[in-house]
């Protein structure tokens, strides 16, 4: 049924007020302006109703998330933790992150055990079948400390791109963080859109530059920010608008 001519569901303006996107006043202003829409449809009506668990919103064209029962977090994973809600071998897994929720959460995709940085936790499937699915591409950027000296030939080896026992890969983007030298060390800084195992580690190694420490900074629009080890938090409204417009404009065809 057209959300305009619902019976049921709630006021279109006191779910997005709910959803943090304005007050009840001024989303009926947005609506009156042509700013809203539901399921892909303009609505200007304020007795417009909706049921958030089934339908979309947007505000100038940036999806909403209106369905309480939906959930994502992003995680600062600490180095140890393995990406599992259970591990057989009885290593420390999400589990400890995940039972402070009332919702059910799980992994999109994963880090290395030794790996710390951005997680995110979800019971969205629908979101995190879309982030994992190869198609998507979703850019990833990493800190890197590796051992020596990393020359500008190195990091352009890196960007043009190297060959591993999978297949031949390249970096999107390769620098040196400026200030960020240890004695002996390196510190780079890393962005590619492959989710092969360990790809930055073996990137790294394969042109002489064994890695030492490495944190995941970023995934796609989203960033770990100041996030301290081992806490998570929410996503925000503009966040999750962000997500949804990567995931809606690069589906893959079916």
């Amino acid at each position: 049924m057209p959300a305009e001519l619902r019976q049921d569901g709630e006021r279109l303006q006191k779910v997005l007020a709910a959803a943090g996107v304005a007050s009840r006043r001024v989303a009926e202003e947005l609506m009156a302006a042509g700013r809203v829409e539901v399921n892909g449809r303009v609505v200007t009506e304020p007795g417009t109703r909706v049921d958030p668990a089934t339908d979309e919103v947007a505000v100038d064209g940036v999806p909403v998330r209106i369905d309480p029962a939906r959930r994502t977090v992003v995680l600062h994973k600490p180095t140890g933790v393995v990406s599992t809600m259970k591990d057989d071998r009885g290593r420390p897994d999400l589990t400890q992150y995940t039972d402070r929720y009332d919702e059910r959460l799980f992994n999109v995709g994963r880090l290395d055990t030794d790996t710390s940085g951005l997680l995110l936790l979800t019971n969205d499937g629908d979101l995190a079948q879309m982030l994992s699915h190869p198609s998507f591409g979703v850019t990833k950027t990493y800190i890197a400390l590796v051992d020596g000296a990393v020359r500008p030939q190195t990091l352009h080896r890196l960007r043009e791109g190297v060959e591993l026992e999978d297949g031949p890969i390249a970096a999107d983007r390769a620098r040196i963080v400026p200030n960020g030298a240890r004695p002996g060390a390196t510190l780079v800084e890393l962005t590619l859109h492959s989710g092969r195992n360990r790809i930055v580690r073996r990137m790294l190694d394969e042109v002489g530059h064994p890695v030492r420490e490495l944190v995941r900074r970023e995934f796609g629009p989203l960033k770990l920010g100041d996030l301290p080890v081992g806490r998570t938090r929410d996503l925000t409204a503009a966040e999750f608008g962000a997500l949804s417009t990567l995931a809606s404009r690069d589906r893959p065809s079916r």
